[in-house]
């Protein structure tokens, strides 16, 4: 147990930095929550991230970067309602070196409160696809974060090398309240069921064989 022991967290709202987090205070961990606006149109995780942390009892900021719009317009369909969504991995569902954008503000908040631990949610079945959330990408990170504060930061994805499924069976077996969480890169109402993150959330729970909570449209 890491009882006392101060970490952040880089909690989006859904599913797998959710995990994170309640895996973290499972662990004992004294757990501060960072949430992003960065100019995203389903601005609404951080709403979720709220509710999570809330559900932890933990303190979270959100950080306001929705300037960052102005670089991800045109680049991204998850900041760019003009660029159409996909079912299935594409180049324009990319955000560009966005883990690598938050976990510079969580390195600089983490030497500011004295935690030398930060997690994110990238795991096994995000690596083959994002280069900011495989193992070579994040150690990078911590070797700048060191070299920046000099301060023993580490900064680790607890679980990059396990799929989103076996995430999913973690979560479960530790009480996440997944009924909280949300995937979609759209607002609306419910989950839209079709968006790439939709049915990668969706995928993850049959095969985990852990009952969705979740409202879909479609």
């Amino acid at each position: 147990m890491k009882e006392n022991e101060k970490c952040v967290v880089v909690l989006s709202g859904g599913p797998d930095s959710t995990v994170v987090a309640y895996w973290a205070k499972s662990q004992g961990y004294d757990v501060y929550c960072l949430s992003f606006k960065y100019g995203q149109i389903a601005d609404k995780e951080t709403k979720h991230a709220t509710l999570i942390a809330q559900s932890l009892g933990v303190p979270i900021k959100i950080i306001d970067m929705s300037s960052l719009k102005e670089i991800f317009m045109g680049v991204t369909s998850l900041c760019d309602r003009n660029i159409a969504l996909t079912s299935t991995f594409s180049q324009p569902i990319i955000v560009h070196f966005r883990n690598a954008i938050f976990l510079s503000v969580a390195v600089s908040y983490a030497a500011g409160i004295c935690a030398k631990k930060i997690f994110y949610g990238a795991h096994g079945s995000d690596a083959e696809f994002y280069p900011d959330c495989r193992e070579e990408f994040y150690k990078s990170m911590e070797q700048t974060a060191r070299l920046g504060t000099e301060m023993d930061i580490e900064i680790k994805a607890p679980f990059s090398g396990i799929p989103k499924s076996e995430l999913i069976k973690i979560g479960s077996s530790i009480g996440v309240p997944f009924q909280l969480t949300w995937s979609c890169y759209l607002d609306g109402t419910k989950h839209c069921g079709k968006c790439e993150s939709c049915v990668n959330r969706r995928k993850a729970f049959k095969e985990a064989s852990v009952a969705d909570p979740t409202e879909y449209a479609e």
